[in-house]
């Protein structure tokens, strides 16, 4: 991947569909590409019976949806910041507003706001099919890793 070219939204997809394979975790969740733009990223996790942590409710387990949003934040980061960067998350918080409903496919939006030498500043939210209605919020920081950040 040339790290200078930007990410419009079919370079992302790419990417991320890429990326979400690669690492185990990510991909037992299916997480994936939903959408993109300029600052912000969308992912998708369907339902699925391995994400559940009380199977008498069938709701998603929190861990699920942390891993969804930390990733979408980082996407975020990768199309705000236009190139190929390394970066860590230095801070994320997420807060649980409610139970994702069972049987529906959960959507991380986030949003990179905030781009400084070396620190990003992401917030989002996370919903199962109607963004007023979030299952959970999320704001926090990531700082890029490269000695020339």
């Amino acid at each position: 991947m040339n790290a200078s070219q930007p990410f419009d939204r079919e370079r992302m997809r790419r990417f991320v569909d890429k990326f979400m394979s690669a690492v185990p975790h990510l991909n037992a969740l299916g997480i994936g590409f939903a959408d993109s733009g300029p600052d912000w990223a969308e992912l998708q996790m369907p339902y699925a019976p391995q994400l559940v942590a009380y199977p008498e409710t069938g709701v998603i387990a929190s861990g699920a949806i942390f891993s969804l949003m930390d990733s979408a934040a980082g996407f975020a980061v990768l199309v705000k910041r236009g190139k190929l960067e390394p970066h860590a998350t230095l801070d994320l918080r997420c807060d649980y507003l409610r139970p994702a409903e069972p049987g529906k496919t959960v959507i991380g939006r986030v949003e990179c706001y905030k781009l400084t030498h070396r620190i990003a500043f992401v917030r989002g939210i996370a919903h199962d099919g109607v963004p007023d209605h979030p299952i959970a919020h999320v704001a926090g920081t990531f700082m890029f890793t490269s000695a020339d950040a």
